[in-house]
């Protein structure tokens, strides 16, 4: 997400001075089992932007990206812990608190445009707009299938905890290559900017993925549709949905899943919220960010900025 940041501030055309423009700073903020880590940019006065994952610097917006629990440099979870979205949801009012955003934006992509639309539901006035990347901000399971993800994600946490924890030690080529052979929709670029925060140098010989295994188990509190719906229905921000033509719909969405985004996306269009389409893949947003930084941009002037002027005018 950082290289769209960078390119929406180049899409603003903002004046930069010091005063304004500031150096990118390192977030951290305690959590009980250690602490969630990220970056800061952008003037201590602008309008917080929470990303996740990723994201960067604009004129007017202040914008935090945190490494999500179990990614980056954040801490992982604690042995025996497993990573739901309602655990992501209460370590992002974790984060709200820590920073005293009582009013903020979130930008998110994939699994974190779902933990934004979930925290967006739970906490709706908290947040004044939300951008879904290539997501659609939940993701329902067939409630026939419940049990068998509840059991397949206890299963897999069951099995970790038997085998050794020893990561496999890579050189920087050999973990470039892992990751693009793990998201072929990735540029080799993209690869070079997700590494900066995704590896751990051990020694001279090499690398360690700083990701917890875990992050990939299967959640085990799934929701179906309804409760998606209700969900979905106490959102009170404005809501952009940017969705890539070859994206996440094509790549990972189940045949009997599609009939279930249809409806999540006929109900946010029937709520006068936003959803537009943009050629891509999963990652358009850091492959060729240009692509969806002027709906981004837009979007937030709109909903956000000229709003929160108006009402400056109006005091």
């Amino acid at each position: 997400m950082r290289a769209l940041l960078q390119t929406l501030r180049g899409v603003r055309h903002c004046a930069t001075s010091t005063k304004m423009a500031k150096e990118v700073s390192e977030l951290c903020v305690p959590v009980p089992w250690g602490e969630i880590r990220g970056k800061v940019w952008g003037p201590d006065h602008g309008r917080p932007v929470l990303c996740l994952h990723g994201w960067a610097d604009n004129c007017e917006c202040r914008y935090v990206a945190v490494d999500l629990a179990g990614h980056g440099l954040s801490s992982h979870r604690p042995p025996g812990e497993f990573y739901s979205f309602p655990a992501y949801v209460a370590d992002v009012r974790r984060i709200a608190d820590a920073l005293q955003l009582r009013k903020f934006s979130i930008i998110g992509h994939s699994m974190g445009a779902d933990i934004a639309g979930m925290f967006s539901a739970l906490y709706p006035e908290m947040v004044d707009a939300l951008v879904i990347l290539d997501s659609y901000g939940f993701l329902p399971t067939d409630l026939k299938e419940l049990s068998k993800v509840l059991r397949q994600g206890m299963d897999e946490m069951l099995q970790f905890e038997k085998t050794e924890k020893k990561k496999r030690v890579y050189t920087y080529e050999k973990a470039v290559e892992r990751l693009l052979a793990a998201n072929p929709t990735l540029s080799e670029r993209s690869v070079n900017i997700l590494l900066e925060r995704g590896l751990v140098q051990v020694d001279e010989a090499g690398f360690v993925f700083s990701r917890d295994l875990r992050v990939n188990f299967k959640n085990i509190v799934p929701i179906g549709l309804e409760q998606s719906l209700e969900m979905q229905s106490r959102i009170q921000a404005s809501v952009l949905v940017v969705l890539a033509e070859e994206g996440f719909s094509r790549i990972s969405v189940e045949p009997a899943q599609r009939k279930f985004t249809s409806t999540l996306l006929q109900c946010l269009q029937d709520r006068n919220h936003m959803v537009v389409k943009v050629p891509g893949d999963h990652h358009v947003h850091l492959n060729k960010p240009e692509v969806i930084t002027s709906f981004v941009s837009d979007f937030l002037r709109t909903k956000v900025l000229s709003q929160s002027n108006n009402r400056q005018h109006k005091l």
